[in-house]
């Protein structure tokens, strides 16, 4: 049966599932920088489902994840604010955030 076998993907077109960064995600990330205290940018490689994203958390573990477009562009918003950036695969998440998820379990219903 054709409709059962998966069709080749063609090489030189990108799988993009998601949008790509704009600058509404730049603003609020500074947004969040400048009314929050203590924040960290942790960095997300791009992936075929989504552009590049900086998960920033404040200093209480509420948190944030916006497009940045590239590492260049999330390392220049770091660097006018003076925030940390980390890279998230090597460091992974400060436990902060994670209970910060458990008090707060409104956020995340669906």
């Amino acid at each position: 049966m054709g409709w059962l076998r998966r069709r080749a993907a063609d090489p030189t077109t990108p799988t993009k599932l998601d949008r790509e960064a704009n600058r509404d995600d730049l603003a609020q990330l500074e947004a969040f920088v400048t009314s929050r205290s203590g924040v960290e940018f942790y960095l997300e490689p791009e992936t075929t489902a989504t552009d590049t994203t900086v998960v920033a958390i404040a200093h209480d573990g509420e948190w944030i994840r916006r497009r940045t477009g590239s590492p260049r562009a999330a390392g220049k918003i770091a660097q006018r604010y003076a925030v940390p950036l980390y890279e998230a695969a090597r460091t992974g998440y400060p436990e902060r955030m994670r209970a910060w998820n458990r008090a707060h379990p409104e956020r995340h219903a669906r």
